[in-house]
């Protein structure tokens, strides 16, 4: 039995922004920082930065007053900014800034008097923050079927915008049933679900064929590496999303030639490089790395954190 390893996976640019800015915000100010949700959807990650001091919180209001708070990298909606802005709290935004794209595109729509559908999954934060960019006239659907029940006010000042993390094959099926029952609806200049979601889903497309099984590195409450999963089952491959090594059961390798690694844009490298030792344990004898798309795309960080060599490079 061996092993394929996706590439691109784990984490993307917006993560690595994210973890930077609570890690240097705690640099900077000290214990404790304050995080409004997850910063990312991952537990490891977070409860390695909660032993650093930071603590999470669900609502500002759990935050005292003058305390630093920063906002995860699912966004948060106008009225939680404004909250922030009236009690006075120093804000560290790290709302990816692909998410931020989306977020004007909604405000802009809103001012320029559309009404808008968002493409996305309910109660997940990233929805909620770029739902709350407007204050009415914005829809959520999760299906095709939920096209078919929209009811809208005018159909001919309309338009759409996705969640940055969902499945590429299953988001290009709603558009299509929006464009054939709002003919006139707009769509934004560029498709809103981001470079690491389509790269990362793009990879198990070309892996999950060559595998018997495949395993993907994530948490529960992240959007993108359920679509992981998703994306193996619909290639006809099994496959199982874990927290880390320790969930791997051995019954899943029995009767398997080949599995297939991957982990979410939030899962931390380490995790999946804890997996393969437990997969070569378990009598993977070899493990290919496939090529694959090389990220190297950078978002700096916000002013007031940024490290000199950044402030010196004008970033």
């Amino acid at each position: 039995m061996d092993a394929l390893l996706a590439q691109p996976r784990g984490f993307c640019a917006g993560v690595d922004r994210a973890i930077e800015i609570v890690e240097r915000a705690l640099e900077v100010f000290g214990r404790p920082v304050y995080v409004r949700h997850e910063i990312v959807h991952n537990e490891h990650v977070v409860r390695e930065l909660r032993d650093k001091g930071a603590i999470f919180v669900d609502e500002l209001d759990q935050v005292p007053d003058g305390a630093v708070v920063i906002f995860s990298a699912h966004g948060v909606s106008r009225a939680v900014r404004a909250e922030a802005e009236r009690r006075g709290l120093r804000v560290f935004d790290a709302t990816c800034p692909l998410v931020t794209k989306v977020h004007i595109e909604v405000a802009k729509m809103h001012r320029d008097g559309r009404e808008l559908v968002m493409i996305g999954h309910a109660g997940h934060p990233e929805v909620e923050g770029t739902m709350g960019q407007a204050d009415d006239g914005i829809y959520l659907v999760e299906t095709v079927d939920d096209v078919a029940t929209l009811q809208v006010r005018d159909p001919q000042r309309l338009a759409y915008v996705t969640q940055t993390t969902l499945s590429v094959d299953d988001c290009r099926e709603i558009i299509a049933a929006l464009k054939s029952r709002f003919p006139a609806i707009a769509e934004p200049k560029k498709q809103d679900i981001c470079y690491a979601t389509q790269n990362r889903q793009d990879a198990v497309k070309a892996m999950a064929p060559q595998c018997d099984l495949v395993l993907v590195i994530g948490s529960p409450t992240s959007s993108n590496s359920n679509r992981l999963r998703e994306v193996a089952e619909k290639m006809g491959c099994e496959a199982r999303m874990i927290g880390s090594a320790a969930e791997l059961d051995p019954a899943w390798l029995a009767g398997k030639r080949r599995v297939g690694v991957t982990a979410g844009a939030s899962a931390p490298e380490r995790l999946v490089e804890e997996l393969l030792a437990r997969l070569k344990a378990l009598g993977v004898d070899g493990v290919h790395a496939l090529e694959g798309v090389r990220e190297n795309m950078t978002f700096p960080l916000p002013k007031g954190l940024a490290r000199p060599r950044d402030e010196a490079s004008g970033q």
